[in-house]
This record gives structure tokens, sequence and C-alpha cells, in this order.
């Protein structure tokens, strides 16, 4: 190691949280270190165990939407998910092939009032180029949250050359190039599992990490290790969060058009369906009275629905979508619908992200006097652990995991919101197939986590068809809960 870098890491664990955050040279990365002489640094902390990557290529899925998916005042029709295929071995000679798939989400991750989808789109894919070479291109030995952490600053400094390089009218924001990479990390923690014939959850203690917590979360941290923060074993079950986008049916009445292709097509022919008792609202955030209505007609459908099932208890979880223009809106709006149905304001479990996304210029949407009566959590803002630690300080109690954010962050994440005792939730990005199965697996290793959405079956269940037989426990639901104890197998479960 060189002497700069032995200065810079003395330094480092001298330093508290928040001091280190401040003067990291890389503290806006998803995790606050990556030293940019990787190989010196990397040879002398080496072990049997890391994995060298021989081979990374990927392709594209489309798919049309049953109906759309309206939400943050956008409805979405489409979708383009990325699969990542690669290979590696070890230092003995023993190789696998790993699989990485999620949806591309740029409408959520690239929101623009300037750019068009395909505009984002194409940004998207041209960033995926760049990130198959970057990734191809690297050859030292790893495991693959460090190998995360080094190719990270290379990942953003592509993101920002192919903005310049399109002329796009607004850069690649770091959400999506934690999206268009997160296919390409899974990928690799799949690969690393199966090379070792182990689940990647049984890959993240000491046996196989070179270091502990402290050297990607900060000197709290120190002589932690990641598989502390994770279940020896996923959790048997986990309740379905069914999705009511803006323009959803709640019950005939609503029905625009008739699909008439055999699955509901209102809210309350799903719950009957699937035997619901967990549900997500979207909510426009700039209508109050809007806002109001639709959560308490969607109560009272359920309510019907379920005492026609004899069915006690359910929840609902609240998503504007970061548009509320400020927290006083959200008080507000906490305030009358408690007034209009106080049995449905029980119901509710915690608020996704009501305000802006750049929590930098919007320190004034402070969340404590919200969060005494739900948890509020970070969903959009967390893009490393400094935004988490900038969320805390503004009032969040708890975070959204997200497996399209990358296998490497939402694990770091989810350790870090237990070291601070924030709430956890993991959520979707309308994941068919392999990356539900990779989403429901992060849910099932995370401790405090009852619940997953799970809204691909709703938009594009013909994404979802090829994986019934093979997974039924989660993609043919009955009685409102996926069933997830098997997903135990090789590598990121989702394909052998």
């Amino acid at each position: 190691m060189s002497a700069k870098n032995q200065r810079r890491l003395q330094k480092r664990n001298q330093l508290g949280r928040r001091e280190f955050l401040c003067t990291a040279p890389l503290a806006s990365l998803s995790v606050p270190l990556a030293f940019r002489r990787w190989n010196t640094f990397y040879t002398l902390t080496t072990k049997p165990t890391e994995m060298r990557i021989d081979d990374v290529s990927y392709d594209y899925e489309e798919f049309r939407y049953r109906t759309p998916y309206k939400f943050a005042g956008k409805e979405v029709d489409r979708a383009t998910i990325l699969n990542v295929r690669c290979v590696a071995h070890l230092t003995n000679g023993r190789s696998a092939h790993g699989f990485g798939s999620m949806p591309m989400g740029n409408v959520w991750s690239f929101p623009s009032q300037r750019m068009s989808y395909d505009q984002t789109l194409g940004a998207m894919k041209a960033l995926a180029e760049r990130v198959r070479n970057i990734t191809a291109d690297f050859k030292e030995t790893g495991h693959p949250i460090d190998i995360n952490v080094a190719l990270e600053p290379d990942y953003l400094k592509a993101a920002d050359e192919v903005s310049r390089r399109l002329q796009l009218e607004e850069p690649i924001p770091k959400l999506c190039v934690l999206v268009t990479t997160s296919a390409f990390d899974a990928a690799l923690h799949d690969v690393f599992g199966k090379v070792h014939g182990l689940s990647s959850y049984g890959t993240y203690g000491r046996d196989f990490m070179t270091h502990d917590l402290s050297h990607y979360l900060g000197p709290e941290f120190k002589g932690e290790h990641l598989d502390q923060y994770l279940l020896k074993e996923p959790s048997p079950r986990l309740a379905l969060y069914h999705s009511v986008g803006a323009s959803d049916a709640i019950d005939k009445r609503y029905v625009r058009t008739r699909m008439d292709d055999g699955l509901p097509e209102t809210l309350s022919g799903w719950i009957r369906y699937n035997g619901l008792t967990h549900i997500k609202i979207k909510l426009a955030g700039d209508d109050l009275d809007w806002d109001l209505d639709r959560v308490v007609r969607i109560d009272h459908t359920t309510s019907e629905v379920q005492a026609e099932r004899r069915v006690r208890a359910w929840a609902y979880s609240l998503d504007f979508n970061e548009r509320c223009p400020n927290v006083g809106y959200l008080l507000e709006f906490l305030r009358r619908l408690k007034e209009k149905t106080p049995r449905g304001f029980e119901r509710i479990r915690y608020i996704e992200q009501p305000t802006a996304r750049d929590l930098e210029k919007h320190r004034e949407n402070t969340m404590r006097e919200a969060a005494k009566l739900r948890p509020v959590v970070i969903d959009e803002s967390l893009t490393g652990l400094d935004r988490l630690i900038l969320a805390r300080d503004l009032g969040y109690t708890g975070v959204a995991l997200k497996a399209c954010k990358g296998q490497s962050q939402a694990l770091l994440m989810a350790a870090a919101a237990q070291k601070y005792k924030m709430f956890r939730c993991v959520q979707d990005l309308t994941c068919p197939g392999a990356s539900l199965v990779h989403s429901v697996g992060l849910a099932a290793r995370v401790p405090g986590v009852t619940a997953v959405e799970a809204n691909a079956r709703q938009y594009m269940p013909i994404a979802n068809k090829p994986w019934e037989q093979k997974f039924p426990g989660i993609f043919l639901v009955k009685d409102g809960m996926m069933r997830t104890a098997d997903l135990n197998g090789p590598g990121l479960e989702a394909v052998t």
C-alpha cells in the first residue's frame, strides 16, 4: 500500500461518521471507501475465495404493460428488461456462470420534463454498453461488493461521458446509474455464490469478505460483518404488497376499458384473486382533495371485500412519489384522513418519500412531525450512505431497499438502517421474472421486513408466465403471502 493511502486509511479510522462522510474524496458514492489506486491496495488483501471476471454480456427484452401504471403524474405502458450474464473463476480454476436481470425503469430513475421516454431509455442503453466494457475489463480478483466499490467511480464517470456525447439536456442522475448497473452487480453476486456452491447470502461473512463493515460504512461498524445484519435462513413467508396506481380501477364502476383476459380488472377483484392483505396506494401529491378521496374510497372498498372474506386485519402504505410540495401538505393530509376514516388511518404502516428527492435543496422539509405519526421512508433519494445520513438528520425514520439500486448497495444500506434503528421495507420497480426472485430474496433476508411489493403480475403478467411453475410460491399467490423458505439455492437463485 502506498504511503499516501496508508495515511488516508489511518486518518479515516480516526474520524467519526459525519466527519468522514464530509472529508472522504468519494463521499458521494454509495459506499464511502474506494481507493483509486485499487490495484496497489487490493493485491495486499486478496483472499483465495475471491473471483476474477472472465466475460460479461447482456441483452434486452421488451414488454408492453397489460394496463398502464400511473405514478408521479405519468403513465407507464412498457418496460425494457436488461439481462446480464457473466463468467468468473476462482484462483483454483473453478468457474461458473452468473445471471442478473432488472427493468431499466427510466421514468422513475431518470424523470425529465425536457426529454422523451425514448431519449432517457436510449441514454441508459448507451450507459449499459459502457458499464459492460468497464466490468469486463476489470481483471483484479475480489468479492462482488469490493468489485462494485472499485468500479462505481468509473460507472459514474461513464454516465457523465455518455451525457456529454449524447448532448443530453439533463445529465444522467446517480439513481439512474445505480439502476443501469444493478443487473451487472446482481450477475456478479450470482456467479460468486454459484462458484462457491452457496446461496449468495452465505458469502457475506468473514470467510469470504476481506473487510469488515467499517471499510464501507465508517468506524461505527468496526469489527462487524455484513452477515451479522442478515438472516441466516430466508423468512418462510412474506406478505404481498399490491400497488394501486393512480389510474387503476377500485371497483367495477371505475373500469374504463374491459380487458377480459381472465385477470382481475379492479382492486376488489385483485383482493379476492390473490387474497391480499397489504395494499400500496399511489397518490398525486399535488391535489389534496383527490388524495383524500382516493384513500377513503380504497379503504371503503377494501373494508367491504375483507368483511366478505372475513378478514379482520390488513395494511396500507402510501406513496406520493416525492410530489408533495412540502411537508405541510403531508401533515394536513394525515390530519384530514384521520378525521374522515380513523380506521383507515390506523391501517397505514408507512409513507414513502413524500417530497422532492434533492434533499440538499429542500432541507426545510423535515419529516420529524410526520414520522411521529407513521414511519417515513427515504426512497428516490437513497443513493448512498451520505444520503441515508442526511435523511436521518431531516427526520426520516425508514429506508426503502430496492434490488434495482444494486445488491451491493441494498445490503450495505440494510446494515446501516438496522444500526441506526430505522424502519425497513423492500420495494419494487415492476420487477418480473428473475428480477422479482432477486427482490423477494433480498426481502426474505433483511430482518424486520415482513412484506414485499410485486406488481409485475398486474402490469406485465406475460413476463412472469415462464416463472410460475419454477417458483409457484412467489408467482402464484392465493392467500396474500409469498412462500420464500426455499430461496436458498446457489447464487441469487433465479437461474441455475
